[in-house]
């Protein structure tokens, strides 16, 4: 069932400018300008080792975007050096929209995130879809080699305040939602492709292939 579409009344003012933007939401602070140190340092080094997800976003030369979760063990996430990280490419749905963007536009933004802590560690840089090179044996995990690793060349490196986790209460397990009040993802793939499968089905097979298939 197609939900109806809401229309709000009244007008809508869109911002179209930077300046207005700045009049809009003020000054920012010195402290706040000198925060992005632009490479990996210690704290850093030790946000990425004990991250085990980070959000990854890419946009594509026509400017669509894309962001896609990537979950790791703790210390999946290889830092070569103050300015250069190694992301691997696990198996997925082999859509490849990342690294597709990647290909044609290497700018890319990463969110680094630690259960239970409200900070978050944001780097941006250039890039790079990598199928050969000396580090690839040490993405293996259960001795499976990935075939592909994002090498990214940090340009910008940050860390980011609370405020959008404590408004969510994402790690607070007394605020999630009823899970059984949600839809499993086989009953939405089979409503919405309409699919001639048992939900029930659709969501054996995902959960066989995330266990089995997770490298």
């Amino acid at each position: 069932m197609t939900s109806p579409a809401i229309h709000e009344p009244g007008r809508i003012v869109a911002v179209t400018s930077q300046e207005e933007l700045r009049r809009l939401v003020g000054d920012v602070s010195e402290l706040v300008l000198r925060k992005d140190i632009g490479r990996l340092d210690e704290h850093a080094r030790a946000f990425v080792g004990a991250s085990p997800f980070v959000l990854l976003a890419t946009s594509a030369p026509d400017g669509t975007c894309d962001v896609s979760p990537r979950g790791e063990e703790p210390g999946g996430v290889l830092v070569l050096d103050d300015h250069t990280l190694v992301i691997p490419d696990r198996p997925g749905n082999r859509r490849m929209d990342s690294l597709r963007n990647i290909v044609g536009n290497p700018n890319v933004g990463l969110l680094f995130m630690v259960p239970g802590t409200e900070e978050t560690l944001r780097v941006n840089g250039h890039a790079r879809v990598v199928s050969q090179a000396p580090y690839m044996e040490r993405l293996g995990v259960k001795g499976k080699v990935p075939t592909l690793a994002i090498s990214v060349e940090v340009r910008e490196c940050f860390f980011h305040c609370s405020k959008a986790f404590r408004r969510s209460s994402l790690w607070r397990p007394e605020r999630w939602p009823d899970r059984d009040a949600l839809p499993t993802l086989g009953q939405i793939m089979k409503e919405q492709l309409n699919l001639d499968v048992p939900a029930g089905a659709i969501d054996d097979n995902l959960s066989i292939d995330a266990r089995d298939n997770l490298y």
